[in-house]
C-alpha cells in the first residue's frame, strides 16, 4: 500500500503544487497582501490536493473490476458538491448552495480535454461517444446558464426542465464492459475504500475554505480567483479521476464520470432549489 501511495503522486502533482504557491505568494507580492499567511494557505490547498488525488486512486484502485466505474465516480466526485448544497440550505442562501454543483459544470470539460492531452490519449477519448458527449455537455451547460440568468420566479419551471432534460440523458448514457479479467488489486479494498471516500467527502468539503483563506491573504483579483482559481480547484477530484481513468486505458469510464458528474451537479442544484422553495 505505501508503494501504492508514492506511485500515485506524479511529476503533474508536483508542478501543480509549485503553480499554486507560485500564484498565491506572487499575488501577494504585488497586490500587498501577506505573504506568510498567503504561504500557509497554499500549503493547505496543497494538503487539500494531495489528500483529494490520493483518494480517488484508492478509489479508482478498489473499484477498477466493476462495471460501470465511471458512472460510479461520477457520483462519487460529486460528494463535496452535495455538502456544500446542504451548508448553504442550511443558512438559507440558495445562490451559494447551488453555485458550487453549477460552477464545476463549466470546469470538467476542460480538465477532461486537459486530462487526455497529458496521458496522450485524446484522440481515443473523442472516439468515445462522442454525439452523446457533446448533446450532455452542451445541455447541462445551458441549464446552469439559464439558471443564473434567470430570477427566483422561473426556479419552478428551472427545476422541471432540469429534471425532464437530464434524466433522459442519465438514462441513454453509453454503457461500460466489464473486464473479462478480473485485474488483481494492490492492496485490500474492503479495508481502505471507506477511508478514501471519507477522505475525499472531507477534503472536498473544506477545499472551498481554504483556498477562499489563501485568496483573502493574498489579494488576488476576484476574477481570476472566481473564474480560474476557484473553479479549476473544485473540480480536482474529476480532473484526478479522469487522469486515473485515462492511465488506465478506460477512456469511456473517463468521459462518463466527467457526463455524470455534470448530470448530478443539475440534480443537486434542482433539488437544493426544490428544498428552498417549498421551505422559504
Amino acid at each position: 500500500m505505501r508503494a501504492f501511495l508514492i506511485d500515485s503522486i506524479s511529476h503533474l502533482d508536483l508542478v501543480v503544487w509549485l503553480l499554486v504557491i507560485t500564484f498565491f505568494c506572487g499575488s501577494a507580492l504585488l497586490f500587498g497582501g501577506n505573504v506568510q499567511l498567503a504561504f500557509i494557505g497554499a500549503g493547505g490547498v496543497i494538503v487539500e490536493m494531495l489528500l483529494i488525488g490520493l483518494a480517488i486512486e484508492i478509489i479508482i484502485e478498489s473499484l477498477k473490476n466493476i462495471r460501470g466505474l465511471g458512472t460510479v465516480t461520477g457520483f462519487i466526485t460529486n460528494g463535496p458538491e452535495a455538502l456544500c448544497l446542504v451548508v448553504g440550505l442550511v443558512v438559507g442562501d440558495i445562490l451559494f448552495a447551488a453555485s458550487t454543483p453549477l460552477g464545476s459544470n463549466f470546469m470538467n470539460p476542460i480538465l477532461l480535454f486537459i486530462a487526455a492531452l497529458i496521458t496522450s490519449r485524446l484522440g481515443k477519448t473523442a472516439s468515445q461517444a462522442p454525439y452523446y458527449t457533446l448533446i450532455t455537455l452542451t445541455i447541462t451547460t445551458l441549464l446552469v446558464v439559464t439558471f443564473y440568468t434567470n430570477d427566483e420566479t422561473s426556479y419552478p419551471t428551472w427545476v422541471i426542465a432540469a429534471f425532464v432534460l437530464t434524466v433522459p440523458l442519465f438514462i441513454k448514457r453509453p454503457r461500460e464492459n466489464q473486464c473479462e479479467e478480473q485485474e488483481e488489486h494492490l492492496f485490500n479494498p474492503s479495508a481502505w475504500l471507506p477511508a478514501a471516500i471519507i477522505i475525499m467527502l472531507t477534503t472536498g468539503y473544506f477545499l472551498d475554505p481554504v483556498v477562499s483563506f489563501a485568496a483573502t491573504h493574498s489579494h488576488a483579483p476576484k476574477g481570476v480567483i472566481g473564474f480560474i482559481v476557484l473553479s479549476t480547484l473544485t473540480s480536482w477530484p474529476e480532473f484526478k479521476s479522469c487522469l486515473a481513468l485515462l492511465s488506465r486505458n478506460k477512456p469511456l469510464a473517463a468521459i462518463l464520470n466527467i457526463t455524470v458528474s455534470n448530470i448530478t451537479n443539475i440534480w443537486l442544484a434542482a433539488g437544493g432549489v426544490l428544498v428552498y422553495l417549498v421551505t422559504r
